[in-house]
C-alpha cells in the first residue's frame, strides 16, 4: 500500500525542519538588518529643510553660516551627497580641487575662473561638474546646492 510522506520525511534533513526554518529566518534578519535604502531629499527638503537635520555641518566664514548636509555617503566612503549652502565668497583654489563634483544650482550663482583665465558662471537651475583636477577661483554672492562627490581615496567628503 502507498503511503504519503510527511513534509519532515520530505525535508532535506528529516526531523531538522525547525532548525532549517530557524537559520533560514536568522539569515534573512541579517540581510534585512544589512537592507540599504535610497536618499531621498523631498521638495521640502530641497526648500531648505534638508539644513534643519541634527546631521547640518554648520560653519562661519566671516559674518556668514555656511550649511552642509549629508543625505547619502557610500559605505566604500568614496561617494557622498548631499545639500550645501553659502553666503558671499570668493577664495583662490591653487591646488587641484581633489575630488570629482557634480553640482546643480538651486538658489543664487557661482561664477568659476579656470587658472587659464576663462570664466564661466553658474546660475539658478543650472549644473557643473569640476573635475579633480580643476584650479581656479570661486566668485559667488551665495547660493544653495545639491552636490554629488566622487573621491576615490574617500577624501574630501
Amino acid at each position: 500500500m502507498w503511503r504519503s510522506k510527511t513534509p519532515e520525511q520530505c525535508a532535506p534533513w528529516p526531523g531538522r525542519g525547525a532548525a532549517v526554518l530557524l537559520i533560514g529566518w536568522i539569515l534573512s534578519f541579517t540581510a534585512w538588518a544589512d537592507a540599504v535604502y535610497p536618499a531621498k531629499l523631498s521638495a521640502s527638503d530641497l526648500a531648505g529643510a534638508a539644513f534643519e537635520s541634527p546631521a547640518t555641518i554648520v560653519t562661519e566664514e566671516g559674518n556668514e553660516q555656511v550649511l552642509d548636509f549629508t543625505s547619502l555617503k557610500s559605505r566604500d566612503g568614496k561617494f557622498a551627497s548631499g545639500m550645501y549652502r553659502a553666503g558671499a565668497q570668493v577664495f583662490d583654489i591653487t591646488e587641484p580641487y581633489g575630488v570629482d563634483e557634480f553640482m546643480f544650482f538651486l538658489e543664487g550663482s557661482v561664477t568659476l575662473t579656470s587658472a587659464d583665465g576663462s570664466a564661466i558662471t553658474v546660475n539658478a537651475g543650472e549644473a557643473v561638474t569640476i573635475p579633480k583636477e580643476w584650479i581656479g577661483r570661486w566668485e559667488t554672492e551665495g547660493y544653495r546646492k545639491i552636490w554629488v562627490i566622487y573621491s576615490e581615496d574617500g577624501t574630501g567628503l
